[in-house]
């Protein structure tokens, strides 16, 4: 079967799918001879004619439907060695062509990530962190800090990272609570969390609330000036997911009026922050430079799962990481 490598960063292939594992892949496809970005002449492209499968990473090209037809006539599925396809999916699918992602992969670094997070914010390790000078700045906090133990820990959003968050802080004992409106009540006690039924309410009772909402405009906007104001005075904010679902202005404000409080940021928007955005000088506000999701050797676990799955899908077995359609309007 026809194959391709394709990416609009030609450079991220090696890293996603190794030296090591192009090899075994070759002795299940027949890879074209070179990785495509969809920027090459019409006569180079004509190479793609008969292509079956795309393997790709991030750089994946967003194209046309009219596109897909004419440079990709033949094409059945993209296998998208990264997390999320919202950006380019659609046309694909409405040409008839699978989609497989590799979200789980990079949930596994964000998930460990977050858990890390949380159980450092637990300790108030990032209220004590800070030096004031030359001495140690909150070391005794006015406010209660609550260990690992019995404590009430927020989940925004049950999707695939969220769940995994959720599972890694079984080895803890922690009370979890989750807002979710597609959360069923047999899935929540399956994963032995709590639901509660608004986003105020879970932080106005949770220590520590981390958020993972799927990435869509109908979760634009949705952390907002309610929730920031029942946050716990010395409370921790953790977003991993995506910063347009934070109204930043309402965030900044909770945190100028309680200096306990803390917000860590992976993500902002815009990302990075707009030059001279308040965020960068203050104290209890954290920014990290999206390094949640898989760096490094991370990356090639999503390869690896990509091929795993294409030989699934091969076999007429089963594909856990297919994505639908249905699923494009909750999954990040």
């Amino acid at each position: 079967m026809k194959a391709v490598f394709m990416t609009q960063n030609p450079a991220g292939i090696p890293n996603a799918y190794s030296e090591a594992l192009r090899a075994e892949m070759g002795k299940t496809f027949d890879f074209l001879e070179k990785t495509y970005t969809m920027k090459e002449s019409d006569e180079e492209k004509a190479a793609l004619a008969d292509v079956e499968v795309i393997f790709s990473t991030w750089g994946m090209p967003a194209l046309e439907e009219a596109d897909i037809r004419r440079y990709l006539p033949n094409l059945k599925a993209v296998f998208y060695g990264a997390g999320s396809v919202q950006y380019f999916a659609r046309p694909y699918m409405a040409c008839g062509v699978k989609i497989f992602s590799a979200w789980a992969a990079n949930a596994v670094p964000v998930a460990e990530v977050t858990v890390a997070e949380i159980i450092l914010a637990n300790k108030g390790y990032y209220q004590r962190m800070q030096y004031e000078d030359g001495a140690w700045a909150n070391h005794n906090m006015k406010n209660y800090v609550y260990g690992n133990y019995n404590t009430n820990v927020g989940i925004i959003g049950a999707g695939m990272i969220g769940k995994l968050v959720i599972r890694m802080l079984k080895n803890y004992r922690l009370n979890v609570f989750v807002f979710d409106p597609f959360l069923s009540d047999e899935k929540a006690a399956e994963l032995g969390v709590t639901k509660v039924d608004s986003l105020p309410e879970l932080f106005g009772m949770c220590h520590v609330i981390s958020n993972h909402l799927a990435n869509n405009p109908q979760t634009v906007g949705m952390i907002n000036k309610d929730c920031f104001d029942r946050m716990m005075p010395n409370g921790v904010f953790i977003n991993t997911g995506r910063g347009a679902q934070v109204v930043e202005s309402a965030m900044i404000e909770a945190m100028k009026a309680e200096p306990e409080r803390v917000a860590i940021l992976d993500v902002t928007f815009p990302e990075p922050p707009v030059q001279g955005s308040e965020m960068y000088s203050m104290r209890n506000i954290i920014l990290t430079p999206h390094l949640a999701g898989s760096i490094g050797w991370e990356v090639q676990r999503m390869g690896e799962y990509m091929y795993d799955e294409s030989k699934k899908w091969l076999a007429g077995e089963n594909t856990p990481y297919l994505v639908t359609e249905a699923m494009l309007a909750t999954m990040a």
